[in-house]
């Protein structure tokens, strides 16, 4: 395709004016007279045939025309600008779009994420937070860290690891627990979904009355757990992503009993062929995963010797 010539200093000149709705404040961003942005919206105007702005004593006054182009050259400039800036030290910087269930951006991948982008240092990482429920061609997103089964609709889903549940809660009230029929008389804290005590219960041999399912419900582990840490109730999360509650002694697991619920998964859109930044990721989000899971066996195996 062949562009028709494009006046870019006339189109710079229109849109600084256009934001500051004054060519005076435009002439001192753009580091030139007054006279000379004047000229070139004028150039632009005779160009197009049409009048931009309405001159007024006090300023300027945008018409129709003026606003119908505003945006387009606003847009254009501002992906320009965003272009340039991603080229530094003769390289051009990727940007890598991450949306991760809350849980996990928050507790496994940010500890890490210092170590991605010291390896990577010319991948900017966009990294936004969900509560397991995404769409990932609506966002943008080149991945997404999800908890499930593993199967979405065209989506492309690459399993990380289980993070099984176990019950959390201050040591105050883990003092009181002798069994885990003692649990019952404690505020249960639950997740959106029902059935994860009724689960944890049968995994301790022990049969969960189900009239016992209510009170407060969270959609989201992280504000289930800030709930548990504030003494509110008894919560039911993976202890791998609150290592850190768990060591600073904030909560405690009172028994070394656990549920399964699914898995954390690397998951892409089948038609989103990947980038070099998203292989990069890939790669990295492995080798992170199995150096996670020789750390988690060290204990066992110290113990079996």
């Amino acid at each position: 395709m062949v562009r028709p010539y494009l006046p870019l200093n006339a189109l710079r000149a229109f849109e600084a004016s256009a934001r500051h709705l004054s060519f005076t404040r435009a002439a001192i961003e753009l580091c030139v007279t007054q006279a000379a942005v004047s000229h070139q919206v004028k150039l632009l105007e005779s160009r197009l045939n049409v009048t931009l702005f309405k001159r007024l004593p006090r300023g300027l006054m945008i018409t129709a025309e003026g606003e119908a182009l505003l945006p387009v050259l606003q847009d254009s400039f501002d992906r320009m600008a965003d272009m340039l800036e991603r080229f530094e030290g003769g390289h051009l910087r990727e940007v890598l779009m991450i949306g991760a269930v809350g849980t996990f951006a928050v507790g496994w991948l940010l500890p890490r994420l210092a170590d991605f982008q010291e390896k990577y240092p010319f991948i900017d990482v966009r990294l936004s937070t969900n509560n397991n429920r995404v769409d990932m061609a609506a966002e943008g997103l080149d991945y997404a860290i999800r908890f499930g089964s593993g199967s979405w609709h065209n989506i492309e889903a690459t399993r990380l690891f289980e993070a099984p549940l176990s019950v959390l809660c201050v040591p105050e009230i883990a003092d009181t627990l002798r069994r885990p029929a003692d649990l019952l008389g404690q505020t249960l804290l639950r997740s959106y979904r029902a059935d994860e005590w009724v689960n944890w219960f049968a995994a301790a041999g022990i049969t969960y009355p189900a009239p016992l399912l209510k009170g407060v419900v969270f959609d989201s582990s992280l504000a289930m757990m800030e709930a548990a840490a504030q003494g509110i109730g008894v919560a039911l999360a993976p202890p791998l992503m609150f290592s850190r509650l768990l060591s600073n002694g904030t909560v405690r697991q009172p028994f070394d009993v656990y549920t399964s619920m699914g898995s954390y998964w690397l998951t892409r859109l089948r038609s989103r062929a990947p980038t070099l930044a998203m292989s990069a990721f890939h790669d990295w989000l492995m080798a992170a995963k199995e150096d996670n899971a020789a750390r988690l066996h060290e204990p066992e195996a110290s113990n079996s010797a």
